[in-house]
């Protein structure tokens, strides 16, 4: 049997049974508070842990890419949400899924948009200036749907996503970030309603107002996707603690710098991405938290710098904590920044068996746009 000794490095470990309970954990939230849950795939990428998600009910889902739409399509997904703005020349690739029997929306936020779709869309509502979406008092709005009816399109409604969530600061500011998110979206579809067009859905989520939204009243849907493995950033804000944490770099040790306190590995930003989400919260943890091969944390070592192959792990500065002895040839697991962009480093998830360095399975992940 093959166990965490034996890949070569650096590699992606996945906990499945921290996969489990992270959606367990969601979905019993939203089923009290009456909301269905559209999963984002764009975080694992992969049918796998889809199919860890919807129990293998191949349900709706939410896409960031074309391929992500086409790779889950052939495996029979039919309810699917492309959740970018919509580029016109990728149109094409829309309409051929949709000749397919696949019911694939599509997102737009401008005229311009709306008058090339003709096929079923969200409009994107800005619900707090971090990227997209238009006003959802903006009149523009309204003519944004009628462009999209007047082309054949049909208006499912709005879409909002409250980005600046990831960037708040304890449980009150998370939960009035989920308040606002669905304020929002509803004042938005409200005002379809009011001029002429049904606008049946009503999409919000991200993964930190998902977990603290306390009043879904008027909501269709919430999309969330990095709640399936969490991350050193949702750590950081609150929504879950490092023990929920599913994913991890296996990186090996390949040198020493006693002079400056590092200690060498063959994992670079390659391996763990650039990300530096931590670096505006309370606790910067540089490129991730270092672990043993159980993954119990060593006390304040981080994966404090990288460059493209090498990694440094280094005391957190002003630790009081030892250095470990770690030989060259030993290996660690880091725990990442950001799991979407860490992820989006490999090609495959080496799968563990839980609570053990045993590796049951590889499971392969989506790749390209």
């Amino acid at each position: 049997m093959s166990t965490l000794e034996h890949p070569e490095t650096p590699f992606l470990a996945l906990d499945p049974h921290r996969v489990d309970t992270n959606v367990r954990r969601l979905r019993r939230h939203l089923d009290r508070l009456g909301v269905a849950l559209r999963p984002h795939v764009k975080t694992a990428k992969s049918l796998d842990v889809a199919a860890l998600v919807d129990g293998g009910a191949k349900g709706p889902i939410t896409v960031s890419t074309l391929a992500e739409a086409e790779a889950f399509a052939a495996a029979g997904y039919r309810d699917i949400l492309y959740a970018v703005g919509i580029a016109p020349q990728k149109l094409g690739r829309v309409r051929a899924l949709r000749d397919r029997g696949v019911d694939l929306v599509v997102l737009l936020d401008s005229v311009e948009q709306a008058s090339a779709a003709g096929v079923p869309a969200l409009i994107e509502i800005d619900c707090d200036g971090h990227r997209g979406g238009v006003a959802a008092g903006d009149p523009v709005l309204v003519d944004i749907a009628r462009a999209l009816e007047h082309r054949g399109g049909e208006v499912r409604g709005v879409l909002t996503h409250a980005g600046e969530s990831y960037f708040a600061d304890g449980d009150e500011q998370l939960r009035a970030a989920a308040q606002h998110e669905r304020a929002v979206a509803v004042r938005a579809a409200q005002a379809l309603r009011a001029a002429g067009f049904a606008a049946p859905m009503v999409s919000v989520g991200s993964t930190p107002t998902a977990h603290f939204a306390t009043d879904l009243t008027g909501v269709s849907e919430v999309r969330a996707g990095n709640f399936v493995f969490f991350d050193l950033v949702m750590a950081g804000i609150g929504v879950c603690t490092h023990a929920d944490l599913a994913l991890s770099v296996v990186v090996t040790v390949i040198g020493h710098r006693p002079d400056k306190g590092w200690i060498m590995t063959d994992g670079g930003w390659m391996a763990t991405s650039r990300d530096r989400g931590t670096g505006r919260q309370r606790v910067d943890q540089a490129y991730g938290l270092v672990c043993d091969l159980d993954g119990t944390p060593y006390d304040d070592l981080l994966m404090a710098d990288a460059s493209q192959e090498h990694g440094i792990l280094a005391l957190r500065p002003g630790s009081t904590a030892k250095l470990p002895d770690l030989p060259v040839g030993a290996r660690v697991r880091i725990l990442p920044i950001h799991a979407c962009a860490t992820a989006a480093q490999h090609d495959r998830y080496h799968v563990l068996d839980p609570g053990s360095r045993a590796l049951t399975a590889e499971w392969p992940r989506v790749r390209g746009w």
